[in-house]
């Protein structure tokens, strides 16, 4: 009784459209934003898993609210979400977290090999590899450490002299005690350009 015809019209558009994706709703005329900046519609959507504390998000329009702040007027939609509740509903339908593993550990150091070490992963993840770039301080052994925790199938070890030379050393990480004996297996140094193929040689060569 209380909604002008444009409103009503757009909220029995949100209705329609909910209903036709299957998303059941409930209509919930106290319920409001704290800011006024909000129009036509706003939204919750709860859980009845989390006791009290059962909204997961929250939001709604403000179409206004780019021309209050000084530039051309556009519709506009967001929400919020709480982080804490979406881990703990997460959680609580049982799910587990697993961490992913890199084709490529990237361990450095020095101040020049920093910067090559960058250079490095982002052109392996151009490349189609999941790389984990070592952040932080540590010498080579512990970061080599890491690496192995890691899981990855290679580690791209840089100092200041691959970094002089634009190259890389590739060490393979998962390989059994005959194939350890091989030299062909042993640190290999590749240039920055060839890394790229140079590994996923070496990746492709351990799965077979």
């Amino acid at each position: 009784d209380y909604l002008g015809e444009e409103s009503l019209n757009h909220f029995e558009g949100v209705q329609a459209i909910l209903k036709d994706a299957g998303i059941p709703y409930k209509i919930n005329p106290r319920l409001v934003r704290g800011l006024d900046y909000y129009n036509l519609t706003v939204f919750e959507w709860v859980t009845d898993q989390l006791g009290a504390q059962g909204t997961v998000c929250a939001g709604g329009r403000y179409d206004g609210l780019v021309g209050q702040l000084g530039g051309k007027p556009a519709p506009a939609c967001g929400f919020a979400m709480g982080v804490e509740r979406l881990l703990a509903l997460w959680q609580d339908q049982g799910y587990e977290h697993s961490k992913p593993v890199p084709d490529v550990y990237v361990v450095h150091q020095g101040e020049a090999a920093a910067r090559h070490a960058f250079r490095t992963a982002e052109l392996l993840r151009d490349a189609g590899f999941a790389v984990h770039l070592h952040c932080g301080g540590g010498s080579f052994k512990s970061q080599m450490k890491k690496a192995d925790a890691s899981g990855a199938a290679l580690a791209a070890v840089i100092g200041d002299d691959e970094a002089a030379a634009n190259e890389i050393s590739l060490k393979p990480l998962r390989l059994d005690e005959a194939a350890r004996g091989n030299p062909e297996n042993a640190q290999r140094r590749v240039a920055l350009d060839q890394a790229a193929e140079a590994a996923a040689e070496w990746i492709l060569g351990s799965e077979e």
